[in-house]
């Protein structure tokens, strides 16, 4: 499947250089606040955003993130204002955009109707965490019915998995770097490396790592053995901390963890 997270990433390997995969939580403080920091985090160098769905259970994330989601649904967040909010940001902008989700949110709303959302919003692919791969083409007809990758997940524990989810896999694989959930950590003890080794054995698709990426130094580490980089949970803290105003903090700190990850 060829769209705009294929177009990006063969860009940047042409180049030479690695994608930067920004996480926020769509929502937190508000809608309004989600759209500027898209923008802001484009004109930083952000290659991709994902979009994180608020959600009531957000099981694979930690508590910077488990606040953002309540903070989103505390504040009226719906999946419909952020179908609306996507579609004003197309307007502005090419740039890859991604929903992360939770596969009850998609059964409750229609997984026919959200994908199709997804496609007339311009949604370019989603993450469900929550889903493993055996029970992904529960999502993977109406995805590809209406355009939208689908995004595998990878971890340490995958094992002989590996492969066969690296054959399927469109977009790019989710490379987790830790067991666990989302957040920041001190060091990526992960032998992150040995994982898209064997990825790199059976598929050229693109690696990216996330999972508890949060300064330049490991953003420089990761970036030297994949193909990009997903930041999170160190986003969202800094639209904690600046709520609406936060739009030029996570713009200078996406900045520093790009240039970080020339090579």
């Amino acid at each position: 499947m060829n769209n705009r997270i294929t177009d990006v990433f063969n860009a940047l390997r042409s180049k030479g250089e690695k994608a930067l995969i920004a996480f926020i939580t769509g929502g937190d403080p508000d809608t309004e606040t989600t759209e500027k920091l898209i923008l802001a985090m484009e004109e930083a160098g952000v290659d991709i955003i994902e979009i994180g769905i608020p959600f009531s259970d957000p099981v694979a994330e930690g508590i910077v993130i488990q606040e953002a989601d309540k903070r989103a649904l505390d504040g009226g967040c719906t999946t419909d204002k952020l179908f609306d909010m996507v579609k004003r940001v197309r307007a502005k902008t090419d740039m890859p955009l991604l929903f992360m989700t939770y596969a009850n949110p998609v059964y409750s709303y229609g997984t026919d109707r959200f994908m199709a959302k997804c496609r007339d919003s311009g949604i370019d692919g989603i993450i469900i965490p929550d889903v493993p791969f055996e029970e992904k083409d529960e999502f993977a007809n109406e995805c590809s019915k209406y355009g939208i990758c689908l995004i595998s997940m990878i971890a340490p524990t995958s094992g002989e998995r590996i492969e066969k989810i690296a054959r399927e896999a469109s977009g790019f694989l989710y490379c987790v770097s830790s067991l666990g959930v989302t957040g920041m950590r001190r060091e990526l003890n992960t032998n992150i490396a040995e994982l898209i080794d064997k990825v790199r054995t059976v598929s050229s698709v693109p690696c990216a790592v996330g999972f508890g990426v949060s300064t330049p130094e490991q953003a420089q580490n990761m970036a030297a053995i994949s193909d990009g980089v997903i930041v999170g949970s160190a986003i969202v803290r800094l639209i904690a901390e600046f709520g609406k105003d936060s739009a030029e903090p996570v713009k200078e700190f996406v900045s520093n963890m790009k240039k970080s990850m020339i090579l």
